[in-house]
């Protein structure tokens, strides 16, 4: 009696396996005792499907939930249909759509317009307004002295979030702006096939070659020479001619990993910068005589101011033949960071030896803030 029962219970467990039809043809072949345990089976198995099926059914919370937004970085305009819970971490008009501002392409940075119609990053005319208001341009050695390393690196990160911050030492401002144009992924000249600048000799000469620059290069090249020119129209008081800014700015301007080459190079791009400074500066002045336009200010200039300029001329200038271990001295300090000026110790720029020349008055015009 157990072995027949033991048997009924092991086929109606595979009786519940196969399902509800073979359920009923296996219970017309059995003892009504069988019978009645495969009908027990049969409603304890289907008050447990209708169970889980009830079961299935309940809604429970959400798990795994997700807020999409198609966020785009406008080049103008900066992040468009940017959620106004991610403002307090990422500010709408982020200067750049990376983390930080230096060492990316300015494919990636927001754009602006400066005075002269130059698309330049929105960093640098930031850069250039702070240093002209806090009159930059009158301070001696401007672009030739390097600020702290400490407040370089605390302006950084502010800068990263579009903002600088007050208080900052002009020359820490000069510097951000050389570190700029030096950490760019390729260098403001790298696209000018290199033969052709080494071969250039006049003025004339460097005019064409930088023509062929696509026009993101054009544009940061022409907002740099602008910059320099507005430096020099001060030379009297900052002791920064042409020549010592193109020296300071040649090394920032073009990245070539042979270091002989690179130095080769370098002396060729100073002169270019030189050449295009002076030639900026000259048509400045055919073009509104008497009135110097310096940043996006104008300036009267007297003529005693004129004669100023004219006889100091032979201030902080650099020999020509001192000229490559100038560059090489620079490229190396800034390239391990060092806080030395790229002229310490260099005989040709005390400001008490000028060869006889004149010194002149300090000018006593200022920028206005804008």
């Amino acid at each position: 009696k157990d072995s027949v029962l033991g048997e009924e219970e092991e086929e109606i467990e595979r009786v519940r396996k196969r399902g509800k039809t073979e359920l009923w043809r296996f219970g017309g072949s059995t003892s009504s005792v069988s019978r009645v345990v495969l009908e027990l089976a049969r409603c304890f198995s289907t008050a447990e499907v209708e169970e889980n099926d009830q079961r299935a059914m309940d809604i429970g919370g959400p798990t795994d939930v997700r807020h999409v937004a198609h966020v785009t970085f406008d080049r103008f305009n900066g992040f468009l249909g940017l959620p106004s819970e991610f403002e307090p971490d990422v500010p709408r008009k982020a200067p750049s759509a990376s983390a930080t501002v230096f060492g990316v392409s300015t494919e990636s940075m927001q754009l602006s317009y400066d005075s002269r119609g130059n698309c330049v990053p929105v960093i640098l005319l930031l850069l250039q307004s702070r240093l002209y208001d806090q009159g930059g341009l009158q301070v001696e050695g401007i672009f030739r002295i390097t600020g702290e390393n400490s407040e370089e690196d605390f302006v950084r990160e502010q800068l990263n979030k579009g903002i600088i911050p007050d208080g900052i030492d002009v020359h820490c401002l000069a510097g951000l702006i050389k570190a700029w144009f030096r950490e760019l992924p390729r260098g403001v000249l790298d696209p000018l096939p290199s033969e052709q600048v080494m071969q250039c000799e006049s003025e004339e000469d460097f005019v064409k070659v930088v023509r062929l620059l696509p026009q993101t290069e054009a544009s940061l090249l022409n907002w740099a020479v602008n910059l320099m020119a507005d430096v020099v129209q001060f030379e009297h008081v900052n002791k920064m001619n042409s020549r010592n800014l193109a020296l300071v700015f040649a090394p920032n301007m073009s990245q070539m990993a042979d270091p002989l080459t690179a130095l080769m190079y370098a002396v060729q791009v100073m002169k270019l910068l030189k050449s295009l400074t002076e030639k900026t500066a000259r048509e400045r002045e055919t073009s509104s005589p008497g009135v110097e336009r310096r940043g996006n200010n104008e300036v009267e200039v007297s003529k005693k101011e004129e004669d100023s300029e004219e006889e100091d001329d032979g201030v902080y200038m650099i020999k020509e033949q001192e000229a490559p271990e100038r560059i090489r001295v620079a490229a190396d300090e800034q390239k391990s960071g060092g806080m030395k000026s790229e002229f310490e110790g260099s005989s040709a720029l005390d400001p008490n030896d000028n060869d006889g020349a004149v010194q002149p008055p300090i000018c006593t015009n200022r920028i206005g803030s804008k």
